[in-house]
């Protein structure tokens, strides 16, 4: 039974990760969690320290898969407007709880200890938002995006794809083929050196 802490662990942050979308940070207890997945409050507590550090732990997860798909992309023959147009199609792509992940970190990290803060935003900007403007400087320096700050195309591209991080937004399956071109197709025309 060795492997018991580390699947109770997964289940918590599974089932955390849902409440926590339905009800935000704020307005979630530890004590829900438990109760959900029908635990004592302790057998929480010997996996994360408070809600905070579980919440964090849900966000960094979901970070690492995210750095791990960016990595993948990059790895891929492709020019950066190719990258971008996959990079959107993978996050698009996913089922929407997964995606509201992602506005979940903006809209709760207020609520969050200020060390926390810092420290969430370093590895934020070093496994998602700093790979997004890097894929646009190199598509700047190649010529195949206009040049601007990197910094203001990524937060401009994510801007467009924020209200499809809300679950209610597509219910809970993953947007259409169509809907993800659609979007892409609205980014790069404005973002295409024609």
């Amino acid at each position: 039974m060795p492997s018991e802490p580390r699947d109770l662990r997964e289940q918590i942050l599974s089932t955390a990760k849902g409440l926590f979308i339905q009800q935000g940070y704020h307005g979630l207890a530890m004590r829900q969690i438990a109760e959900s997945l029908d635990v004592s409050k302790a057998a929480l507590y010997y996996h994360f320290k408070d809600k905070e550090e579980l919440f964090l732990a849900i966000l960094e997860a979901y970070l690492d898969e995210m750095e791990a798909a960016i990595d993948r992309i990059l790895a891929e023959p492709a020019g950066s407007v190719e990258q971008i147009r996959r990079f959107v199609e993978y996050v698009l792509a996913q089922p929407a709880e997964q995606r509201a992940i992602i506005r979940l970190a903006s809209q709760e990290m207020g609520q969050l200890e200020a060390v926390s803060r810092k420290a969430f935003d370093k590895i934020y900007r070093e496994k998602f938002i700093g790979k997004i403007e890097g894929i646009l400087k190199a598509g700047m320096d190649a010529g195949e995006f206009r040049s601007m700050q990197p910094e203001v195309a990524t937060w401009t591209l994510l801007g467009m794809m924020y209200p499809y991080f809300y679950p209610a937004h597509a219910g809970n399956a993953s947007l259409s083929e169509e809907t993800i071109r659609q979007i892409v197709t609205v980014y790069l025309e404005g973002m295409e050196k024609r």
